[in-house]
C-alpha cells in the first residue's frame, strides 16, 4: 500500500510540473539563463565599437539630404559640395568608402540610432536637444538662419516686425522652423512646414509664401541667380547665429576618430581648400576654426 502511494505520488507530481509548463509557468531557476542572454546582448550592444563596425563594411553610410552647398547634384548628375567633399576627404584617411543616403530629416535621429546611416553630415546645427540623442564632432561651420523673399517684397518686408501676418515656410524639423517659432515676431505669422528647403525656394518662387527662412549657407549659392534670380536676402534680418558639426552615435568612437582627422585637414588646410570652392563659405569656417 505505501508503495502504491509513493507510485501515486510520483505521478501526481509529474502532472503537475507539466501542468505548470503548460500554463506557461516556468519551474524555479529556468529564467536565468534567459537573463543571462539579454544581460549578454545588452553588455555586448553597449561595447559595440563603432568604429570596428565601419571599418568591417568598409564604408561610412552618410544621411544627407540635397542641398546646395552642402550636398547638391551637379549639372552632370554626380554628388557634389562641401559636406561631400568633406565626407570624402575624411573617408581617404579612415580607408573607407563614403556611401551618400538621402534621409527624411525628420527621421534623422531614428535612422541614426537604428544603424539605417552612420552618420549625418548634411548642415546639421548643433543644439542641446539634438546632443540628447547624438554626439556631435568639432564645428567646422559657423552659420545663421536668414529671411529670403521675392525682390519685389524688398520694400514691404524689413524686419521680423513686418512678416508677422506674412505667410511663411521652413524646412520641417530644421534651425530654420525653429528661428519661425521662437520669434516674437515670426511666431505670429501663418506658418506651413515644406519637406525640404529646396521645395521651400521652389514654393517661394510660385508665389505661395511672402517669405522663407533657411540656411544662411544655401542661401548665398541660390539667391540671386538662375531659376531664384527673383529672389532676395533680407538685410539686416539675422535669426540665432549656430555651429555645423556631424552627427554620430550617442557614445561611438568614431566622433574621436573622425575629430582627429578634422585636426589634420585643417593643419594641412585641405579643409581650408574645400571651403573656398564655394561663395561664402570660406568666412563662416573660419569663424569656426580661427
Amino acid at each position: 500500500m505505501k508503495k502504491k502511494l509513493l507510485t501515486m505520488l510520483s505521478v501526481l507530481g509529474t502532472v503537475g510540473t507539466l501542468c505548470a509548463c503548460t500554463s506557461g509557468q516556468q519551474p524555479a531557476g529556468t529564467d536565468a539563463p534567459a537573463a543571462a542572454s539579454a544581460d549578454a546582448t545588452a553588455d555586448t550592444a553597449a561595447t559595440d565599437s563603432d568604429y570596428e563596425y565601419i571599418k568591417g563594411n568598409g564604408k561610412l553610410v552618410i544621411g544627407i539630404t540635397y542641398y546646395e552647398p552642402m550636398n547638391y547634384k551637379a549639372e552632370d548628375g554626380t554628388l557634389t559640395g562641401f559636406d561631400t567633399e568633406f565626407a570624402e576627404a575624411v573617408c581617404a584617411k579612415l580607408g573607407v568608402t563614403p556611401e551618400f543616403q538621402e534621409i527624411d530629416w525628420d527621421m534623422k535621429e531614428t535612422e541614426l540610432k537604428s544603424r539605417n546611416i552612420d552618420c549625418i553630415w548634411n548642415g546639421l546645427t548643433v543644439t542641446e536637444d539634438r546632443r540628447a540623442n547624438m554626439d556631435f564632432s568639432k564645428t567646422y561651420l559657423i552659420n545663421k538662419q536668414c529671411v529670403v523673399i521675392n525682390q519685389e517684397n524688398a520694400s514691404t518686408y524689413t524686419d521680423t516686425a513686418s512678416l508677422s501676418g506674412a505667410m511663411l515656410s521652413a524646412e520641417s524639423g530644421s534651425a530654420g522652423e525653429t528661428a519661425i517659432t521662437s520669434d516674437a515676431n515670426l511666431s505670429q505669422a501663418s506658418y506651413t512646414a515644406s519637406n525640404s528647403q529646396q521645395d521651400a525656394l521652389i514654393a517661394l518662387n510660385a508665389g505661395n509664401y511672402d517669405a522663407i527662412v533657411i540656411d544662411y549657407t544655401m542661401a548665398l549659392s541660390s539667391v540671386g541667380s538662375g531659376d531664384f534670380s527673383n529672389l532676395v536676402i533680407v538685410d539686416g534680418i539675422e535669426l540665432a547665429n549656430e555651429e555645423y558639426a556631424i552627427g554620430f552615435r550617442t557614445g561611438s568612437d568614431m566622433t574621436a576618430s573622425v575629430n582627429s582627422i578634422i585636426d589634420e585637414l585643417i593643419a594641412d588646410g585641405t579643409l581650408e581648400t574645400i571651403a573656398s570652392h564655394y561663395d561664402g563659405l570660406t568666412d563662416l569656417y573660419n569663424a569656426a576654426v580661427k
